[in-house]
């Protein structure tokens, strides 16, 4: 699934449910399999989430562009880095 916005076309990827740490190993995954440049919208109800993501993305290289509280949980923008 992927939602246009003003970075372009981005991946949405739902994973919503699920604990620490499965959102960023499953994140790490998905990006690792998509070309650099490319952005991933992460979805999750998992509170540790706003902490676990943005430390991901520093450890990783990777850009976190936006990060949304919304009414189920937060949701965050990253970039691939190369």
């Amino acid at each position: 699934m992927t939602q246009a916005g003003a970075e372009g076309e981005a991946e949405v990827y739902d994973l919503r449910g699920l604990k620490c740490p499965l959102p960023v190993m499953k994140a790490r995954k998905r990006l690792s399999a998509m070309p650099a440049g490319a952005s991933l919208w992460v979805e999750t109800t998992d509170p540790l989430a706003v902490i676990d993501i943005p430390h991901f993305c520093h450890e990783d290289g990777h850009v976190l562009e936006a990060s949304e509280r919304v009414e189920a949980g937060h949701r965050f923008l990253i970039r691939k880095s190369a």
